[in-house]
């Protein structure tokens, strides 16, 4: 054996003796070694009040173990082993706005330093309690797109509360103590709530508040606890002590202050009252000599500040440990990643080495975004009614405005059916469900509890479906064990649907959670029935047989297209004529002018289209030889089916003339009457209808418009002499003449429906309809400010720019922070002058502002429809008038320090607005556009409107075998998804924006002719045509969706759309 290599110390490199020491070893004899698995034992405490242990590694790998062969060198697991152990024991996916906090030596209250050894830092593990507590507070609660996170944070709130360090007057104080008896116990009821406030306290001097707690619990009603920590953190947020720890100073002339950090900068207080805030774009250096906490401000001649602040602190270690925070806060909150560390000096250091260790927030918000993890069930300790609410089928119904808890579920052995459960996002369903399994799900508590078995019912996306199909393909490898834990989320970037569970029974099993915020993404995780219903799933040789029955030119998939959109289209008519005119019929909320305007317009297009596709579905019949009466004459055309009823169709223009007067009047309607308005939303709720209600009103206009396309393809694809060529011409003739007389008015429709769409996703705005203002584009961008790039919604107008941010609402609205009127505004390129990639300036009369788009391409699309409408707006007569009446216009500059704050006797009135919001409105462009940072124009959507298809797809999974076959939907940039085209509402939906549409390679083994795969970051779907022609179709409508062509190019090849 070789000698064992010495490593050279520090000290022998600089030419020290090295010291022997002293042995009590006889000669050849070696220290023994450590056992390299010792684990220490450290006590946690949670936010919920429960402590556990956890066993930290003393060494951190099998590659160092040979390293470690004395005591001196054991000790090497840094603080991030601990922190990764309780967000992993806790299934927190948002770990990174939480510290471990604990007494140092000194009994002074210290943050666990991740990168430093953990045994370095605790000292004395056996008798310190370190404590799990929130310690990076953002801006907006809206980001934390956990409801385990948010009700954390609200634990936190709570905590504060309790020990009197979030002061506020007795009202907020009084709404924040309401909100987390609701969660606690659920509705209120005057006995339980006395008794419940007798033996918990959560403020002091809680007697004398009481009667005010109540009062306010009493008007939150059907709140779920999802609902009520969303609630609670919206008030919490808005006071000036939220999220603030002091850290006592004096300044320059002795007067004692108190230091805090947050995520806009350094705060100073006097007592509780804050008399300073130093942002961080402000702020150059931070440093600290001794005692001395020092801050170095950039140049600003309009500042009374001198260039360096100085503050004076108990001691090295008090001020060394707020620098600490300091610097741990601005990179949290200002930097993109991670800082990288710095080279470690040869000889001697020269200031501290801390450095910021962990993903900033924005990798925060980007991995949550990529949906890359699962969800799984956790426990409310102190809830009493735990999953009480999401047990039943019936609280959506009563309450719709109410974000529910999410539902986390766990799957049994291979027998159990699909896992469901019930969500509402203005859709919803009951269906029955049940568990034939036993079921563990993780919780707060490390002991997994059995979940309880209920009736559900269901809600789906396609890529809540997709992590379904994965989790039990992997269950039915592992059916010979217990059931573990499952969970699933679906992506934070899709809306969903209610999903109808025709198919087989269903397991549901809750506790709710909504994804993004409890309205903006109520996440089911489920399997749909689409995928455990025999019935759906077709072998290949079934399709193989089916496709050589049937014919196989290109004509017959035309006029299969003519029947499979006119079934689409007649459903839609249905919506109108049959389900809103039912329910009109039961409620006295409607005049009887409009009534009458209605549905004496729409019955007779039902009517007869109802007949029309009778008649096409006959002769496709006759096609195909299902019948005998193909040997009596040539049915092999449409041509003259087309041409018939197009010509009976002109006598119905004086109907179609009549729906702008109808939209017109409808949306008077629900402006004058709060009864109507409310009626109409509530319509909107129902499965039914998947599309805001005034786009059916449009749906025959854009019919027309189909007609001409398909004639247009049958006419380029039969020669001349062709049987069915004439007709089809003639047909052609027909519908062009309809379509160019009424194409001028569906283009004014399409910007008045547009506009009164938009007007319901946004809140601080009161007259955005007005005579001579068109819709151009509306997207995503980062806004620059003094607390760095911000996530902002842009709406532009032909007048007007607004940008927002998404609301803390039950609706989850968009609130207007501020508007740019164009006349005068100019555009340039900025990415040099702020070093931000794809950043544009935009400077109007009064403000300027920054912004950055998510890449080149978005960068352009928007530079070029800004300048188009600057264009507009200097042609016009002058300034746009006044538009935020509501909502005063954000006048801040990119740099300057100031925050958005609310007084806090604002903070009921607040609260009872919110109550009057319209319910949860996730499904609509604007919120794919600010999940998935693109944008669209209204050149998008009138592209999108010629783009419409329907028909049977076979669709599979990344990770499944079979193929299931589906009836499809596509519109409004979205896949909607159907068991047949006899439903009456889409079982799932999928939102196309930002996906790519490509053909599968040879690598991924599909093998199948006519397939086209949808691709969006981890999740991959592969669809199936029955045909070249349909096939072709598909890609055409889907790239649409798939690829926002820019303005020039879209007009290059359509018909000019004037704003």
């Amino acid at each position: 054996m070789g000698e064992t290599e010495q490593r050279p110390t520090a000290g022998s490199r600089l030419g020290a003796q090295e010291n022997a020491g002293i042995s009590t070893l006889e000669h050849g004899q070696k220290p023994p070694m450590t056992p390299p698995g010792k684990l220490v034992s450290i006590k946690i405490q949670m936010l919920d009040d429960t402590q556990e242990t956890f066993d930290v590694p003393d060494t951190v790998g099998e590659e160092r173990k040979t390293e470690l062969a004395s005591a001196a060198s054991m000790q090497r697991a840094p603080g991030k082993v601990l922190h990764d152990a309780v967000c992993n024991h806790l299934n927190l996916v948002e770990g990174d706005y939480f510290g471990l906090e604990f007494p140092d030596h000194k009994k002074m209250m210290v943050w666990l330093d991740l990168l430093k050894p953990v045994m370095k830092q605790i000292r004395r593990p056996k008798h310190v309690v370190v404590k799990f507590v929130v310690k990076f507070f953002p801006p907006d609660h809206a980001q934390l797109q956990e409801e385990l996170t948010r009700y954390l944070f609200a634990l936190q709130v709570k905590q504060d509360l309790a020990q009197g360090r979030l002061t506020c007057n007795d009202t907020s104080t009084a709404l924040l103590v309401s909100h987390i008896v609701q969660s606690e116990i659920g509705d209120f009821d005057e006995t339980i709530d006395r008794e419940h406030l007798a033996k918990n306290k959560y403020i002091p001097q809680q007697e004398a508040l009481e009667d005010k707690i109540m009062e306010f619990h009493r008007s939150h009603m059907g709140q779920t606890p999802a609902e009520s920590d969303f609630q609670l953190l919206e008030i919490a947020r808005r006071l000036e002590m939220y999220g603030i720890r002091l850290h006592p100073a004096k300044d320059r002339e002795g007067t004692k202050i108190n230091l805090a950090v947050a995520n806009t900068g350094i705060l100073v207080f006097q007592g509780h009252t804050k008399i300073n805030a130093f942002n961080w774009a402000k702020v150059r250096k931070l440093s600290f000599k001794r005692k001395r906490f020092l801050i170095k401000l950039r140049p600003d001649v309009n500042s009374s500040f001198q260039d360096t602040l100085e503050f004076l602190m108990a001691s090295r270690d008090f001020c060394k440990s707020f620098w600490k925070i300091c610097v741990e806060h601005h990179a949290f909150f200002r930097l993109f990643e991670e800082p990288k560390p710095k080279p470690k000096p040869v000889l001697f250091s020269r200031g501290s080495s801390f450095r910021f260790s962990g993903r900033t927030q924005k990798q925060v918000l980007d991995y949550v975004k990529e949906g890359g993890h699962k969800k799984v069930q956790f426990e409310r300790k102190h809830s009493k009614i735990h999953s009480i609410r999401s047990l039943t089928a019936q609280p959506s119904e009563q309450h719709p405005e109410v974000p529910k808890q999410s539902s986390s579920f766990a799957y049994g052995d291979d027998n159990d059916a699909a896992a469901v459960q019930s969500c509402r996002q203005g859709k919803e369903l009951k269906a029955s469900a049940e568990d034939t399994g036993q079921h563990k799900s993780p919780s707060l508590k490390k002991s997994p509890k059995e979940s309880k078995k209920v009736d559900g019912a269901v809600v789906s996306t396609v890529e809540e479906e997709e992590e379904a199909s994965k989790d039990r393909m992997q269950q039915n490898r592992q059916s010979q064990q217990p059931s573990t834990a499952g969970s699933l989320t679906g992506s934070p970037h899709l809306s969903e649907l209610s999903i109808n569970s025709q198919g087989g029974p269903s397991v549901a099993n809750m506790s709710l959670s909504p994804n993004l915020s409890p309205d903006a993404k109520q996440s089911s995780p489920l399997i749909s029935p689409l995928l455990t219903d025999p019935t759906c799933i077709r072998t290949d040789d079934e399709e193989e047989v089916k496709r050589k029955r049937f014919p196989t030119e290109k004509a017959y998939f035309i006029a299969k297209e003519v029947a499979t959109t006119e079934r689409t289209y007649l459903k839609d008519l249905e919506v109108i004529t049959s389900w809103f005119q039912s329910a009109v019929s039961k409620e006295d909320c409607m005049p009887e002018s409009l009534r009458n305007l209605i549905f004496s317009n729409f019955e007779p297009l039902h009517k007869f289209h109802t007949g029309f596709l009778k008649e096409i579905e006959q002769r496709l019949a006759l096609w195909e030889g299902r019948s005998n009466a193909h040997i009596k004459g040539d049915y092999q055309r449409i041509g003259d089916v087309m041409l018939k009823n197009i010509q009976s169709m002109k006598q119905l223009t004086i109907h179609l003339w009549k729906h702008n007067e109808i939209l017109i009047e409808l949306e008077d309607g629900i402006k004058n009457s709060r009864k109507l308005e409310t009626f109409c939303r509530d319509f909107e709720l129902q499965k039914v209808c998947y599309l805001p209600l005034n786009t059916f009103l449009l749906r025959p206009l854009h019919r027309l418009m189909h007609y001409k396309q398909i004639m247009e393809r049958l006419c380029k694809h039969y020669p001349p002499s062709h049987i069915d060529f004439r007709d089809s011409r003639a047909a052609l003739a027909e519908i062009s003449e309809m379509v160019a007389q009424l194409h001028g008015n569906m283009i004014k429709m399409e910007n008045f429906q547009k506009l009164h769409e938009l007007k319901k996703d946004l809140i601080g705005i009161d007259n955005l309809v007005i005579p001579g203002r068109e819709f151009i584009r509306l997207g995503s961008l980062s806004k620059l400010s003094g607390k760095g790039l911000q996530q902002r919604m842009f709406f532009l107008f032909n007048d007007i720019l607004l940008y927002t941010s998404r609301g803390l609402t039950a609706s989850n609205q968009f609130k207007v922070h501020g508007h740019l009127p164009l006349y005068g505004m100019t555009i340039e390129e900025s990415e040099e002058e702020w070093g931000v990639p794809y950043c544009l300036t935009l400077r109007g009369q009064h403000q300027s502002i920054v912004v950055a788009a998510s890449t080149r391409a978005e960068m352009d699309k928007w530079t070029e429809d800004i300048q188009m409408a600057i264009d507009l707006a200097e042609k016009s007569s002058g300034p746009a008038p006044e538009l935020l009446a509501s909502s005063p216009p954000d006048n801040k500059s990119p740099d300057e320090t100031t925050v958005d704050q609310e007084s806090e006797d604002d903070l009921s009135a607040s609260r009872t607005s919110l109550e009057r919001q319209s319910p949860h409105r996730g499904n609509t462009t604007v919120h794919v556009c600010w999940h998935r940072n693109t944008s669209v124009s209204m050149i998008d959507f009138s592209i999108a409107v010629e783009n419409q298809l329907s028909g049977n797809l076979l669709r599979k999974f990344k990770n499944s075998n079979g193929w299931q076959k589906l009836w499809v939907v596509f519109t409004n940039f979205c896949m909607f998804f159907y068991k047949s085209h006899q439903d009456n509402h889409p079982l799932a939906s999928l939102p196309l924006l930002g996906y790519s549409l490509t053909i599968p390679s040879e690598s991924e083994n599909i093998h199948k002719d006519y397939v086209f795969k949808l691709h969006f970051k981890s999740h991959v779907y592969y669809f199936r045509a029955e045909s070249e022609y349909t096939f072709e179709r598909w890609m055409e409508v889907i790239r649409s969706a798939t690829s926002s062509a820019s303005r020039t190019r879209a007009l290059s090849h359509k018909e000019p759309h004037t704003y």
